[in-house]
C-alpha cells in the first residue's frame, strides 16, 4: 500500500506588518508549535511543514505558486493568526490548485481571565482575522473544508486527518491511470461515462489495451515466477493439496503475474475486465484480481473504469488503517421483516482485505463468461461500520453516492463459492435502496470498513463533484427533494445554452 508519510501538507499562517517585528515573531513561533504538534500526532497521516508567515500579497501568490508546483505538496492548512486582510489573499488564491482547509483555532485554548490585556488581545485575533479569509474564499466561491477547535482537540485533530487521506487521494488521481482490458459490458448503460469529463474533474486517465496485449505477457510468465506465487498462496491462505497441484491454479498464478508485469511496466494504479472479453485466456482473472487488489490497486468489472479508479483513490485514503477495502456488488437481498440485509458479492473479484479468518483459494465453475474454472479466494467478511460508495455519470456532471451500512456476520453458505459480505444499509434496506435508485446509484461500488462518509465528501469537494449522503438519518422525501434542488443548481452551475 502506498505510504502517505512520502505527501506533505503546508502550514500557512497569515498576518500583516501592522503589528510591528516583535508580534509577527511572536506569530511565526506560535505557528511553527500548532504545525509541530499536528506533525507527531499519529492521526496525521501526512507530514506538516510550518512555512513563514505571510504578510504581503506578492508573499502569499509566490508560497501558492510553488506549492502548486511542488511534487509532494497535496494542499495547505491556513491559519490566520491575526487580522491578515483579505485582499492580499485574491492573487494567490486564483492561481492555487492544490486544496485547502481553513482551521479555525488559537494557541491558546483558555482564555487567561486574569492576565489578559490589548497585547494578548492584539496577538490572538484569529476569531475575527479568520473570519476575514472566510469571507474572502466564501466571495471566490472555493471549496475548501473548516475546521473549527483548538489545535490539541482530538476532535479537530481526526477531522485534519481525514481531509489529508482524501487530498492524499487526489494527488495519487491526478496522476493515476487506469488499463481497461477490452470494451464496456454489451448494453450496460451506467458503466459507460466520458473518460474527458473524468479526467478533467477527478485527474485520472483512461487507456484501452485489447485482451491480446495482457495475453502476450501472461504467456511469457517465467516458470520460476508462477512457482512462486503458488507457493505464496500456500503461505497466505487455506490450500488443499489437489488445489495447489492443479493445472486451474498454475493458470491463474500464470494470469497474476503476466497481469502485474503489465500494470508495473505500464504505472497503472487501477484496471478492469470484462467476462464478455477474454480471448487468449483461460479463465477469468479471479485469484489475480484480488490479490493485486489486496497490493493497492484500484479495480472495475466489466470494463468500470470509474468504479476501478474510485476503489484505487479509497484504498489510498485507507492506506495505514484498519479494515479493508475492496470492489463491490449489491447481489441478492434478505426481506424478513426481522432483519432486512443486503448480500454483496460478484463472480470472483472481492479483496481479501475485508476477510474475516483466512482465506481458501478453491476452484469452482463459472457458469459465465465460457471458460475454464477459474480459482478464487473464498471468505466472509469482517463485521463493524463501513460504506459503500458509488460514482456515476450525469452527463452533466458526475455525483457521488455513500451509504452508511453495518457490516454483520454471514450465516453458513456452504455453496456460494466466492468471497461474500452481508450487510445492514441505514437507515433501512427499503429508505436506503430507494434513495440509492432514486439517485442512480450503480451496481458497482467501493466498499471499505476503514473509511467513512466524511473522507469521501472531503474527496468530492476538492474535485467538485456532486455529493449525496444516505445514513442513518435519511429521509426519503427530504432526500428526493435534495436531488431537484441539486438539479437546479448544477444546471445552473454549469451554465445555460
Amino acid at each position: 500500500m502506498e505510504n502517505l508519510r512520502k505527501f506533505e501538507a503546508w502550514f500557512v499562517t497569515g498576518s500583516q506588518h501592522l503589528y510591528g517585528p516583535e508580534t509577527l515573531k511572536q506569530v511565526a513561533t506560535d505557528s511553527h508549535q500548532i504545525a509541530a504538534e499536528l506533525d507527531k500526532n499519529p492521526a496525521i497521516p501526512v507530514k506538516i511543514i510550518f512555512k513563514p508567515v505571510l504578510t504581503t500579497p506578492d508573499a502569499i501568490f509566490e508560497l501558492c505558486s510553488e506549492a502548486n508546483s511542488a511534487p509532494n505538496c497535496i494542499g495547505l492548512i491556513t491559519w490566520m493568526h491575526t487580522f491578515s486582510p483579505a485582499k492580499m489573499w485574491i492573487r494567490g488564491l486564483s492561481a492555487l490548485n492544490k486544496p485547502f482547509l481553513h482551521l479555525h483555532t488559537q494557541l491558546n485554548r483558555d482564555i487567561p481571565w486574569k492576565t489578559i490585556d490589548m497585547d494578548f488581545m492584539n496577538l490572538n485575533q484569529s476569531a475575527h482575522g479568520d473570519r476575514e479569509f472566510g469571507f474572502i474564499t466564501t466571495r471566490m466561491r472555493l471549496n475548501r473544508k473548516v475546521v473549527v477547535g483548538h489545535y490539541k482537540d482530538p476532535e479537530v485533530v481526526e477531522k485534519i486527518g481525514i481531509w489529508l487521506r482524501a487530498a492524499a487521494a487526489l494527488a495519487d488521481a491526478r496522476k493515476m491511470k487506469v488499463v481497461r482490458f477490452g470494451d464496456n459490458m454489451r448494453d450496460v448503460a451506467v458503466t459507460e461515462g466520458n473518460k474527458v469529463s473524468g479526467q478533467i474533474k477527478l485527474g485520472y486517465s483512461v487507456y484501452g489495451y485489447g485482451v491480446g496485449d495482457l495475453v502476450k505477457y501472461v504467456n511469457s510468465a517465467s516458470p520460476a515466477a508462477i512457482k512462486k506465487k503458488i507457493k505464496e498462496y500456500g503461505e497466505e491462505y487455506r490450500l488443499t493439496k489437489a488445489v495447489a497441484s492443479s493445472e486451474s491454479l498454475y493458470e491463474a498464478a500464470k494470469i497474476e503475474v503476466g497481469l502485474e508485469n503489465f500494470l508495473k511496466e505500464g504505472d497503472f494504479k487501477a484496471f478492469t475486465t470484462t467476462f464478455e472479453d477474454l480471448h487468449g485466456l483461460k479463465q477469468l482473472p479471479g485469484l489475480a484480481v484480488q490479490r493485486l487488489m489486496s497490493k493497492g490497486y484500484g479495480f472495475g468489472a466489466e470494463g468500470d473504469w470509474k468504479t476501478a479508479a474510485l476503489v484505487r483513490s479509497m484504498k489510498v485514503m485507507a492506506s495505514g488503517l484498519k479494515g479493508g477495502t475492496s470492489f463491490m456488488e449489491d447481489y441478492t437481498y434478505h426481506f424478513d421483516p426481522a432483519g432486512m440485509r443486503v448480500l454483496g458479492a460478484h463472480m470472483l473479484e472481492v479483496c481479501p482485505s475485508i476477510a474475516k479468518g483466512k482465506p481458501s483459494v478453491e476452484i469452482h465453475q463459472l457458469s459465465i463468461g465460457g471458460r475454464e474454472d477459474p480459482a478464487r479466494l473464498v471468505f466472509s467478511a469482517q463485521t463493524g461500520r463501513a460504506i459503500n460508495v458509488s460514482v456515476i455519470d450525469l452527463g452533466n456532471r458526475f455525483r457521488m453516492i455513500v451509504n452508511d451500512v453495518e457490516s454483520v456476520e454471514c450465516p453458513d453458505m456452504p455453496k456460494l463459492p466466492v468471497a461474500r459480505v452481508l450487510w445492514k444499509p441505514l437507515p433501512d434496506l427499503k429508505t436506503a435502496a430507494a434513495a440509492w435508485i432514486y439517485a442512480g446509484g450503480a451496481h458497482h461500488t467501493g466498499f471499505s470498513l476503514a473509511l467513512t462518509a466524511e473522507h469521501m465528501e472531503d474527496f468530492a469537494v476538492m474535485t467538485g463533484i456532486e455529493f449525496l449522503h444516505i445514513g442513518e438519518k435519511c429521509d426519503l422525501n427530504q432526500f428526493r427533494k435534495e436531488l431537484m434542488w441539486n438539479e437546479a443548481y448544477y444546471h445552473i452551475a454549469g451554465g445555460i445554452s
